[in-house]
């Protein structure tokens, strides 16, 4: 679209802050939300900013969450204060940002995120910047009034303000109604929206699975259409978007919508095209139970390892490229370390895998051969490495959908459990015994002789 045809569209009645409109304000009496309820040192930095003069509001998903009678994750301020001025109200607060200038005001390991209301179009002499091509927002630090910071928010159930001046709740965009009626809509063209930051089309699946809402037909119109665009965000920035996506407890509902929509190729176009084949007319269904079991785990309150989901994700494309240079004659273990390679390789061009993860990513992948050589010391050795466990728990998903034979992953379960005596037994290769029994007789035979 071109940049002068996109900014028409930005600046047109109708949209952000040309459309003055009055707010609708819930009273205390008219929503659910408690002080009780919200963090205390949120409340500090609310309370702080309004003795000083300036507007203090909670903002986006943690109004929502509060609404729905759910516990938020983490509170977000939104002020008529700039940067500079709540950093000289907090010592210990820290200005982050470049294309978004914010103050992170410190608690400990709880950090309150404070941000200046923002306008929805460019000013003169401000930060505020398209890329001509796509659309996309690269800069904006042009600060405004709360009704501009909340129509260029981007749904309208993340822009409901919590006034701490009057403990209100103001809503520019319908987001009550919105949030009433289980609907998740964009605020303005959304194809306009999405080509500002294509990330929202990530956001609008995670919401709508998140929220159990449906998405409004006209923001799930162009998904598909607009996919692509995932392609130009920093793979950096769509790694922290592929924990929040998959890292939830609702990552196979999101799999599937992604999928639907043509997101996943955006974000994993190798594992989309191995998941495309059919092998004996079977679906390939390894992800599917990995990813099960992931939000199985996160749902019982446990930890989910972020390389173990990595390395899920990408597995089907290393086996793949593996068993092609099998069948170019590379021995397997050499294929499988090779594969491993070339697809992280190709990954990183897309969604940016920190060495922190893609390290462990890799020994869970290279444990696997290991686990089908049982006798003598290595099967105590692979059991001492420090990935077992991670390993282990990738070969039991590997048998359940049916990729290895389960006697195998059976045998590891019952070597872990057994006492020293058994699993020098188990390990014992088949006839030792016989051939040293064998040798001691002919040894006696000699003696005897002699």
């Amino acid at each position: 679209m071109p940049i002068l045809n996109l900014v028409k569209k930005l600046l047109k009645p109708g949209f952000g802050p040309d459309r003055k409109v009055q707010p609708r304000i819930y009273p205390r009496s008219e929503h659910p939300i408690s002080r009780a309820q919200i963090s205390p040192n949120a409340l500090k930095v609310l309370y702080r900013l309004h003795k000083a003069g300036f507007r203090a509001c909670l903002v986006g998903g943690c109004v929502r969450d509060l609404l729905l009678g759910r516990e938020p994750k983490d509170f977000d301020v939104a002020t008529d204060a700039h940067p500079e001025q709540v950093r000289r109200l907090f010592r210990n607060c820290r200005l982050i940002g470049r294309r978004f200038r914010l103050a992170h005001v410190c608690f400990g390991r709880e950090i309150i995120e404070v941000a200046t209301f923002r306008a929805a179009a460019p000013k003169a002499g401000g930060d505020w910047a398209l890329e001509a091509t796509t659309g996309r927002v690269l800069r904006d630090n042009v600060y405004g009034t709360i009704e501009e910071d909340a129509w260029r928010r981007d749904f309208t159930v993340n822009a409901l303000y919590y006034d701490i001046a009057d403990f209100s709740v103001v809503d520019y965009v319908g987001g009550m109604e919105d949030l009433r009626r289980g609907v998740l809509r964009l605020i303005g063209d959304p194809e306009v929206r999405y080509r500002e930051d294509p990330v929202r089309m990530l956001r609008a699946v995670r919401f709508m699975t998140k929220l159990g809402f449906t998405l409004d037909p006209a923001c799930e119109a162009p998904l598909s259409r607009l996919a692509p665009l995932l392609e130009d965000v920093p793979p950096a920035r769509l790694y922290d978007e592929v924990l929040k996506l998959f890292l939830a407890g609702y990552g196979v509902q999101v799999f599937e919508s992604l999928r639907h929509y043509g997101l996943f190729r955006s974000l994993f176009p190798l594992t989309d095209h191995a998941l495309a084949r059919e092998p004996d007319g079977f679906p390939l269904v390894f992800l599917a139970k990995a990813l099960e079991n992931t939000d199985r785990r996160l749902q019982e309150g446990k930890a989910v390892a972020p390389y173990f989901l990595f390395a899920a994700l990408l597995w089907e494309p290393v086996r793949l490229e593996a068993r092609k240079r099998q069948a170019q004659g590379v021995a397997p273990v050499m294929a499988l370390q090779e594969a491993a390679c070339e697809v992280i390789t190709r990954q990183l061009e897309h969604v940016a895998i920190p060495r922190r993860i893609s390290l462990p990513m890799r020994e869970v992948w290279l444990l696997q051969p290991r686990f089908e050589r049982r006798q003598g010391g290595r099967a105590f050795k692979l059991l001492s490495h420090p990935r077992f466990r991670a390993g282990y728990d990738f070969l039991l998903l590997r048998s359940e959908s049916g990729e290895v034979d389960a006697e195998l992953a059976e045998w590891w379960t019952r070597f872990q459990h057994a006492d020293e005596a058994t699993r020098r037994k188990m390990t014992a290769a088949p006839g030792r015994g016989r051939r040293r029994r064998s040798r001691r007789r002919g040894r006696k035979r000699e003696q005897t002789s002699t």
